[in-house]
């Protein structure tokens, strides 16, 4: 039974404090939160002590691991502060906002021993495993375009929930937070970016950072990612969507959460292509999707049995470097070419 201690007891903690509490093999066994009657709110619900200081919980509890969930400008303090002191750290996206504090994550936990986890949830869909599968088989032959899709509603209230939401400091806008998982997925289908160009602006929200971004990706293979994100989406969200084109076949994944086949064709097609064209068509009930169980559980299958993680910090920074040369590409009016050294991106600044 691993032992997890949450810190921060927000939006995305509460996902994190449930699905722990029903997972076989996981005990949550304290919370944490700055604002401490937010975290006694929490220890009561789940039963568990709470504390207003991670340190001290960490100390004091002695956890396997730590969910760290609080706002993404300090995942890098939070994780680099907890190595050597837990053996296991799982944060959430985005890992850092800044490529520098992401690379000072992954240098401390290595140094110091502790296993380094990032939530990309999304990647456990079972649609994306599918698509993945395909990709592996070389059933698409030569890639030639990727586009991922964000079309979100997000009401001024939301931004307006905390202080830092919607800062370049602390939150980013839609690309560093709600289209981080499709980033992500982008990438991991195109393989290593080259070059970024990118457009961004702040169209209806009163808030610091860009409502809507598109951006043109070139992979080293040759192959082109289109990404269009916006929170701007009236009146309801409307899509979170990957598609995949190739020489020898096309998948879309829609839905919004990227959880729906909607196009499954190939030159050559089998019978199991039916079934899954037909079976995985199902909307998850919220933005989450259902990914983050099955994350946990990977999660939980590596550091019990010694298992290499689908994505550790190396992985995860990959995505943060297309986002911060989105930036650096939308200030500069500029192509980026990857890797880079940022001087214009003000994500995390």
């Amino acid at each position: 039974m691993l032992r997890f201690g949450l810190i921060g007891c927000g939006r995305i903690g509460i996902r994190h404090a449930r699905l722990l509490s029903d997972i076989s093999g996981a005990e949550l066994a304290a919370v944490c939160d700055i604002k401490a009657e937010r975290a006694e709110k929490f220890a009561k619900e789940f039963n568990v002590p709470f504390y207003s200081d991670y340190l001290k919980m960490v100390e004091t509890e002695h956890p396997d691991t730590v969910n760290i969930c609080t706002p993404s400008g300090m995942h890098a303090e939070h994780a680099i502060n907890c190595a050597g002191k837990v053996p296991n750290i799982i944060c959430e996206k985005p890992m850092a906002l800044k490529l520098a504090d992401a690379d000072r994550m992954i240098e401390t936990c290595a140094s110091k021993k502790s296993r380094l986890f990032i939530v990309k949830q999304n990647r456990f869909n079972l649609p994306i495993i599918k698509l993945r599968e395909a990709l592996d088989h070389g059933r698409f032959g030569k890639l030639y375009l990727a586009t991922v899709r964000v079309h979100w509603r997000r009401m001024q209230d939301y931004y307006d929930m905390d202080d830092w939401h919607g800062t370049w400091a602390m939150d980013g806008g839609v690309l560093t937070n709600q289209a981080s998982h499709h980033i992500d997925m982008l990438q991991w289908m195109l393989g290593p970016i080259s070059n970024v160009f990118a457009m961004t602006d702040t169209m209806l929200h009163k808030i610091e950072v860009e409502d809507i971004g598109v951006a043109l990706l070139k992979a080293r293979s040759g192959a082109v990612g289109i990404i269009e994100a916006t929170t701007n989406t009236s009146p309801e969200d409307l899509e979170g969507s990957i598609n995949v084109y190739g020489e020898n076949g096309t998948v879309e994944i829609g839905g919004f959460a990227m959880n729906r086949i909607s196009t499954w064709k190939f030159d050559r097609m089998t019978d199991e292509d039916g079934r899954i064209a037909t079976e995985f068509n199902q909307n998850p009930p919220d933005v989450y999707g259902f990914g983050h169980r099955a994350y946990l559980e990977h999660v939980i299958d590596g550091i019990v049995n010694n298992k290499q993680g689908l994505i550790d910090g190396f992985e995860a920074r990959k995505s943060l470097e297309i986002i911060t040369a989105i930036y650096e590409s939308a200030e500069t009016s500029r192509m980026i070419t990857l890797p880079f050294t940022p001087s214009k991106c003000r994500l995390g600044r």
